[in-house]
């Protein structure tokens, strides 16, 4: 069956039978799925921008992520997705390839479909030089990963993505149980297994995260 399209595509998503945009023309033969064109790019793009700082450089990653708003035709609801992605820093070191890097993650978030599994392949990337603990003492084992962090923070922010994102209230919280214990218990804390964050402290003789809740006692 054909469906006259009297726009230009500037870019298309394949979606199946379970996506909540999907349209079913029922006939003679088995259901057909129609192919959705995305939305064209806005002038004007909603989006968030995320600092990075390592120990390995005097100057900050400053990633931006632009989304653009799908309309679904089905139910009139709207929701996010990442159209496109921009790193900007001082450091001109890894300039090169963090231009590769920028175009084939927007690439890839124009083409639709998932893209949650750009996360897992980015935070896999170990540097051969050894990683990094940043803020809060979370272990990073490259810079990739930990923008593959930033983008699963941005994802789940706009629920494309499970996960929780931390209160300022719960960032207290934490904060006082870590100041009970004092600075010489948390320095000597060691890789929680979980979170991989180096929160893993003797409590109530059981190792317990104070990030995650992850304790070996159950």
């Amino acid at each position: 069956m054909a469906t006259q399209i009297n726009k230009k595509i500037t870019a298309f998503e394949v979606l199946n039978k379970n996506s909540p945009s999907t349209t079913i023309v029922q006939g003679d033969t088995q259901p057909q799925t129609i192919i959705a064109p995305l939305l064209e790019r806005d002038d004007v793009l909603e989006g968030s921008t995320y600092k990075i700082k390592t120990p390995h450089s005097e100057h900050a990653l400053y990633i931006t992520i632009n989304d653009v708003i799908i309309d679904d035709p089905v139910t009139g609801a709207t929701h996010r997705r990442p159209f496109e992605v921009f790193i900007n820093s001082k450091n001109m070191e890894h300039f090169m390839w963090i231009v590769a890097l920028t175009r084939v993650i927007s690439a890839i978030f124009r083409k639709g479909g998932d893209i949650t599994f750009l996360v897992e392949e980015l935070k896999a990337v170990f540097d051969p030089q050894g990683g990094y603990y940043k803020r809060g003492g979370k272990y990073m084992p490259s810079l990739v990963a930990e923008i593959g962090e930033v983008i699963q923070q941005h994802l789940v922010s706009i629920g494309m993505m499970e996960g929780n994102l931390a209160s300022p209230e719960l960032e207290l919280k934490k904060q006082k149980i870590k100041e009970r214990f004092g600075d010489e218990t948390m320095k000597n804390a060691h890789i929680c297994p979980k979170c991989a964050t180096k929160s893993l402290i003797r409590m109530d003789g059981c190792d317990t995260c104070l990030e995650c809740g992850h304790s070996k006692c159950g």
